[in-house]
């Protein structure tokens, strides 16, 4: 794993219960619906606009990265962000796009 990389679950191991802790929050499912808006965007980690300091940032974006629901890279000075779309439609078919129009 280079500097880059940041540990991911593999698709075989993603589960529904960390998944569905992860949305329990507002501010992740908010991040989770932008992301998936354009699920083929990748977002600086800075550029979601929450109202959360910044090491609340960071502990919702490890949330949402060891869950499965996003890949992470640290580029530079920059982490970037993007759903994890196609993973999790093949593992929960439905799952995301429901949450989304839930909320």
């Amino acid at each position: 794993m280079d500097a880059g990389q940041l540990a991911h679950p593999g698709v075989e191991e993603l589960e529904v219960g960390p998944i569905l802790l992860a949305l329990a929050d507002e501010n992740r499912r908010r991040v989770v619906a932008e992301l998936a808006a354009r699920p083929d965007d990748e977002r600086l980690c800075a550029s979601f606009d929450l109202p959360l300091s910044k090491s609340s940032r960071t502990r919702h974006w490890r949330v949402l990265r060891e869950a499965g629901l996003v890949y992470q890279r640290s580029a530079g000075n920059g982490l970037y962000m993007r759903l994890r779309k196609e993973d999790l439609d093949a593992r929960f078919p439905g799952l995301i796009q429901a949450v989304v129009a839930a909320d």
